[in-house]
């Protein structure tokens, strides 16, 4: 690798990446409500905020040189590969791109992005004919695209975690289900028992895997 070439200040990769992953996210699922568009701002803030340290300026490594020089001597912590910080402390030195988090993190991410695209299929058809989505993934779970959009960024946390993600992310979640439950009461509002008898035996956000025993238990 050539040392000319600037592990940072690569700002059209900043602008490059956030704009693919956002507009990959919005293509399935398509915000209408301002909830929507709550929910889908809070996961572009993330990509920005992910991918202007990967690219951009490295704050986590700049503000933790010290205590990442003192317990890991040796690493070029200016490197992008660095950025690789699970890596690194895990002492995976080979190229971090294959190391066990990244693999994962792309799982993680690649599952996200299935599970968003496979909830706004079945979201298409029924939105068309006023129905209730209790097909597809619904049949697993209330809210899977919330799911989709935490699975995706704890994917990116895996792989590039930075303070300020690490921040954001639980506050996310929480805000995630806050508004799956204001969801969840203008859903009521206009399908009424409908809804409460498939909210009494599909959980919220984790499937269980022994639907059938528990058919009628509520989450």
């Amino acid at each position: 690798m050539s040392e000319s070439i600037p592990a940072y200040g690569l700002w059209s990769l900043v602008l490059l990446n956030s704009a693919v992953f956002i507009i990959f996210a919005f293509s399935f699922y398509k915000p209408k409500s301002s909830r929507d568009w709550r929910s889908f701002g809070m996961y572009s803030a993330f990509i920005v905020a992910l991918f202007t340290e990967m690219y951009g300026f490295p704050l986590t490594l700049y503000l933790l040189s010290g205590w990442l020089a003192q317990h890991f001597p040796g690493v070029d912590f200016l490197s992008h590969d660095a950025g690789h910080l699970l890596e690194v402390m895990f002492g995976w030195r080979a190229n971090p791109h294959f190391g066990p988090f990244h693999l994962l993190s792309t799982a993680f991410i690649f599952g996200g992005f299935w599970l968003l695209a496979s909830a706004w299929n079945v979201l298409y058809h029924v939105q068309r004919e006023h129905r209730l989505a209790t097909t597809g993934p619904y049949a697993r779970i209330r809210h899977p695209q919330y799911v989709a959009f935490v699975l995706i960024m704890f994917g990116f946390l895996l792989q590039w975690p930075t303070l300020v993600t690490l921040v954001m992310f639980p506050i996310m979640v929480a805000v995630y289900a806050h508004l799956a439950r204001r969801e969840e009461q203008a859903v009521i509002d206009e399908f009424g028992d409908t809804y409460r008898n498939y909210r009494m035996k599909t959980p919220a956000f984790i499937p269980r895997y022994n639907a059938t025993s528990d058919q009628g238990k509520p989450s």
